[in-house]
């Protein structure tokens, strides 16, 4: 393995599964009430055909992996991918982006087949503001999945909050509050403009055409938080992201934030995204996609797969186009998977 990069010289060593478009939440920024029309199930990549991607990644350079959605966890037997990647000589890490609702009923078996980590979504504490951005009464459902993850030793869990201003911005503090009283591991993320036929709320349109009214920079989030103390730069607890971390004093967690929009991120990409009918997207905030289904199922080869792989890489995109008020439209966040 000579590492895999792209035409502007970077690094591609990060590979996002998405194993589902299915989702037990529709959460406004990412899916509209109705839900989806959903793929039929012999267009979803069964689990040997995403290990035989992962299997061809994995020799060109990728040695990290995330499973996310819509909601991984919707996906029968899980755990079954989760050791099929480990086996992967070159894979060093595999963690899962969950919204945590059903985290309880298998994070035993999570750990014990391999996985090393996951990110929990929750943008609200409240019982009706959770409701009221999930569309679901289930708070109490992801409070437990945080709790089990954090006795299965699948640490560091990290956070991730969605900040909306007039949703839950009134509750940035009390996030922050918690990497001291309870050592959370938080990231503020700004909201993103994503497919255009979804619900208003919840997005920014960014670049020319202005900012939706619910978005909230990184540095204004900072300025609330300052209320509890000086943040502190430290270093991130674990992982492969983009998020740039600080301390409270007394904190024993960490405050990640995510700038996609007001201080994007791009020149440090190190990612690439399959979806869950193998389509490689190059960039999140981009339509451009490569299918990978066909030729897996036409072929079997590795080596076509690689060559797929590297030929889609020379082609990721320097850096999104907010600025040109351009993004993607073509699917709904819960279809890309974050």
């Amino acid at each position: 393995m000579t590492g895999f990069f792209d035409s502007f010289n970077r690094p591609i060593n990060y590979l996002r599964i998405s194993v589902t478009d299915r989702c037990n939440l529709r959460c406004i920024y990412c899916l509209p009430q109705d839900g989806i029309h959903l793929l039929p199930h012999n267009q979803v990549l069964s689990y040997e055909e995403i290990t035989s991607i992962a299997i061809a990644a994995s020799e060109l350079g990728i040695n990290k992996i995330r499973l996310t959605g819509g909601e991984p966890l919707v996906r029968a037997n899980l755990p079954e991918l989760i050791s099929m990647l480990v086996k992967i000589d070159a894979i060093d890490d595999i963690s899962l982006t969950t919204n945590g609702i059903l985290l309880k009923h298998y994070v035993d078996e999570l750990k014990r087949t391999g996985l090393r980590r996951v990110n929990i979504s929750l943008d609200s504490l409240k019982r009706d503001k959770f409701e009221l951005i999930a569309r679901r009464d289930m708070l109490n459902e992801v409070l437990k999945g945080i709790e089990s993850a954090r006795v299965a030793g699948l640490n560091p869990v990290k956070i991730n909050v969605v900040v909306m201003r007039d949703v839950n911005d009134d509750e940035i503090t009390d996030f922050a509050n918690l990497t001291i009283t309870e050592g959370w591991h938080v990231r503020f993320i700004e909201v993103m403009p994503f497919a255009t036929d979804n619900p208003p709320e919840g997005h920014s349109t960014g670049g020319i055409t202005g900012f939706h009214h619910q978005f909230m920079s990184v540095d204004e989030m900072k300025e609330r938080i300052a209320s509890l103390g000086k943040l502190k730069p430290c270093s991130p607890p674990t992982g492969n992201g983009p998020a740039k971390y600080f301390r409270l004093p007394q904190a024993t967690g960490t405050i990640g934030f995510i700038s996609p929009v007001s201080q994007h991120f791009c020149f440090n990409c190190n990612r690439l995204r399959l979806t869950a009918e193998g389509k490689l997207r190059l960039c999140l905030l981009s339509d451009e996609e490569i299918d990978l289904r066909q030729p897996l199922r036409n072929s079997n080869s590795s080596q076509k797969l690689k060559q797929i792989l590297q030929e889609a890489v020379a082609r990721k995109p320097k850096q999104h186009n907010l600025a040109q008020g351009s993004t993607a439209k073509k699917r709904f966040m819960a279809q890309v998977g974050g």
